[in-house]
């Protein structure tokens, strides 16, 4: 009978203290601002707590002034003709619409 009580008395002090860690673990994430999770699921919480990172990023570079500028995007197509142009002369230019890989690999089926 001694060993019943024993073991009567050895669940009660397991269940408060578990009772007792379990209110403990909750006041601590209640003060400290915690998510708490006894079930130990996987929760987004640790990545929606983290600060967005896009404007940071965006600051990072500096604007392109070359995208804005008309005189500076008219040279490149100045110079992207002029190379066109040289190319095909030497016969190496883009071929002519219907003229290419594909045209041909149709012709021959």
């Amino acid at each position: 009978m001694r060993g019943e009580v024993r073991m009567a008395t050895g669940s009660l002090k397991n269940i408060l203290a578990t009772a007792v860690t379990r209110g403990v673990t909750e006041a601590r994430a209640r003060i400290f601002g915690h998510i708490l999770n006894p079930t130990g699921q996987r929760s987004p919480h640790k990545l929606l707590r983290k600060k967005l990172i896009g404007e940071k990023v965006a600051e990072w570079y500096p604007h392109d002034i070359m995208k804005d500028d008309p005189l500076i995007m008219a040279r490149r197509e100045q110079e992207r003709l002029s190379k066109l142009e040289m190319l095909k002369r030497r016969g190496k230019g883009p071929p002519k619409k219907g003229q290419g890989k594909q045209a041909a690999k149709r012709k021959k089926n």
